[in-house]
């Protein structure tokens, strides 16, 4: 999929595990798995912003196209 999703990235700069931030979406971790892994379809625009608030980052932070080969 030419969608990367660097949401590990952006806890890894913010010394934050995966749980602390489903726990502050109101998410389970399983569905924040997914959400990283790039399995997710899609995301809702208010589940973006409630991310880039809480890891104070800009979507293109978490999002990134790469075109594939």
């Amino acid at each position: 999929m030419p969608i990367i999703v660097n949401i590990d990235v952006m806890l890894a700069r913010r010394k934050m595990q995966s749980k602390e931030l489903a726990e502050h979406l109101g998410i389970t971790p399983a569905n924040l798995s997914i959400l990283k892994t790039g399995k997710a379809k899609g995301v809702r625009f208010d589940t973006l912003e409630a991310i880039c608030r809480i890891l104070e980052c800009q979507p293109g932070d978490l999002l990134e196209y790469r075109e594939q080969e």
